[in-house]
């Protein structure tokens, strides 16, 4: 019979707690006497409570405290944007701060979240208030746990309905991260742990590790998401005995047996092989399918004349066909194939020493990214977010998928500036694919600031929100306002007389500071024009109002 541990440590504490009552029972009543039975009682209420799953210490970092003292907002540097017909987004800042603006303009309308952040081996990957976490850090885990959380719950907040994230992760924090994130997306809403063969790997004296870990999460439980497919040539013991003009062919099974097939099912009707032999039975492929595979020669009954085997597909080495994903990931890029990569768009720089080395280390091949995104299979006109957006793959990998397909997926990108990252590594490569592929897509440069709140009454500061709302609608909308004409943002009474006597034909959205008051006429027009208004900075920033 096993025994809980755990259980059998609480009982002990709790008879010790007893023996602590009963004796401040018996002494004389006091004011400290009470005091401390009532935090025995809570004591021993949190003793009590049944436990499971992760439990680590919750730490504070100090962008939770200037949040708490300030409000985050945007504002674009004019100098690095990209023309283009539809906007994609790189916020340079601390990303929960970037996440608590998104919650703002895209909760739940993000359809597939991929981070690729810190693994926390203890080598100066994670860094958490300024400093590196090394190996010796008794508090390590929790530092990067801590860290997590508060980001995957905005995340969580942040995804579709059939939103997914993917999450890259190594054995340094895998079993913690997987227990993290059942507990905030529920562990029915877990679809698998991907793992990606990246190349060589990385040895110790015992053995080779040659994959890395990927996490992947739906916003509901799995079991009501739809099912992923993927594309896969044919594989198997290829031969021609029809001598078929197109080459070798291995054939596949194409129907059910006589005795397996259901009579009832549309799919149960007769072919006929061109010696006149009739096959009547349930088929794997409709009848229309079935017609478009005879006129292609695709279905062999056997050698002529009797032509009396039955049916089946052939199957060329260039064919496709769609299968569940598998979980193990190969054939997308390696780490090696991917440094190669971006230091042949970015460029490589001289250290300290005088050697060349990458500007950027260790980036995911953007195949690999866009392997993630055609698997969940949620068309071609979705936005992709990663807040830790590192050397810009998910951005890359977007805009490739786009150049095959001629998609409208829409990325936003955060990442900090350490060390000019943002705008030497992220951006630089973004800008140099655009132009080198000739992508067409273009990009705003954002970076996070804050507004002070404390102690101040929310119209005192909604001045300053109402100069940086702009740059929160160009991103909810994905658009560049000065160019656009289906949204409007007008600030001022003069402003609005003008806009609403030139209404804009394509105008869709008007965008209104709280100062304006609209008259009756105006509302009218508005309504008529099915022009939908919004009023700014409430609109982002409801919570805030007295």
């Amino acid at each position: 019979m096993s025994t809980n541990i755990s259980q059998e440590k609480r009982k002990r504490l709790l008879e010790k707690i007893e023996e602590i009552r009963k004796f401040l029972l018996a002494a004389q009543e006091s004011e400290v006497a009470n005091k401390l039975l009532s935090d025995l009682a809570e004591i021993e209420r949190e003793i009590s409570a049944k436990k499971f799953g992760l439990v680590f210490e919750e730490h504070v970092e100090e962008i939770d405290r200037l949040l708490d003292d300030c409000l985050p907002v945007l504002k674009e540097v004019d100098s690095l944007k990209i023309n283009g017909k539809k906007y994609n987004f790189l916020i340079e800042g601390d990303n929960l701060a970037a996440l608590e603006l998104l919650k703002k303009t895209h909760a739940g309308m993000i359809d597939i979240i991929y981070i690729d952040p810190p693994y926390n081996t203890g080598k100066k990957d994670f860094v958490y208030d300024d400093s590196f976490v090394d190996a010796n850090d008794t508090f390590r885990h929790s530092k990067w746990l801590s860290f997590m959380k508060k980001r995957l719950e905005i995340a969580k907040a942040l995804l579709s309905k059939e939103g997914i994230i993917f999450i890259s992760v190594d054995d340094n924090e895998l079993s913690e991260l997987k227990l993290l994130c059942d507990g905030i997306f529920d562990e029915r809403c877990f679809i698998n742990n991907f793992m990606w063969l990246h190349g060589k790997g990385k040895k110790n004296k015992q053995s080779r590790t040659l994959q890395q870990y990927i996490l992947a999460y739906g916003r509901k439980d799995r079991d009501f998401l739809p099912e992923w497919v993927t594309e896969r040539f044919a594989k198997g013991s290829f031969s021609n005995p029809d001598n078929d003009p197109r080459g070798d062919w291995f054939s596949g099974s194409i129907s059910f047996s006589e005795d397996r097939s259901n009579k009832n099912s549309e799919n149960y009707f007769e072919i006929t092989s061109p010696s006149g032999v009739i096959w009547q039975r349930q088929w794997q492929c409709s009848r229309e399918e079935m017609d478009k595979y005879l006129a292609e020669n695709k279905i062999y009954f056997g050698r002529p004349p009797k032509f009396d085997q039955t049916p089946r597909l052939k199957i060329f080495p260039t064919d496709k066909y769609q299968v569940i994903p598998d979980n193990i990931i190969s054939g997308v890029g390696t780490t090696r194939s991917a440094q190669k990569e971006l230091d042949k768009i970015i460029g490589t720089t001289v250290n300290e020493k005088g050697q060349v080395v990458s500007k950027f280390d260790n980036p995911k091949p953007h195949e690999l990214i866009e392997h993630l995104i055609e698997i969940c299979d949620k068309g071609s006109d979705i936005t992709v977010l990663d807040f830790f957006a590192g050397s810009g793959t998910t951005g890359h990998a977007v805009m490739e998928l786009n150049a095959k397909d001629n998609g409208q997926r829409k990325f936003i990108l955060c990442t900090n500036n350490e060390n000019n990252i943002c705008r030497d590594v992220t951006y630089e490569r973004l800008k140099k694919v655009i132009e080198n592929q000739g992508y067409d897509a273009g990009l705003k440069y954002l970076q996070v600031g804050f507004v002070e709140k404390k102690d101040k009454f929310y119209y005192e500061y909604a001045g300053e929100l109402l100069k940086r709302v702009r740059e929160l609608i160009e991103l909810e909308n994905f658009i560049d306002l000065p160019s656009n004409t289906s949204c409007a943002l007008v600030c001022t009474e003069e402003d609005f007389d003008s806009f609403t006597a030139h209404l804009p034909e394509t105008c869709r959205t008007v965008y209104l500071s709280n100062d304006i008051l609209p008259t009756e006429e105006q509302e009218q027009l508005l309504m008529q024009n099915n022009i939908k208004v919004n009023i700014v900075p409430e609109y982002y920033y409801s919570d805030l109002e007295d």
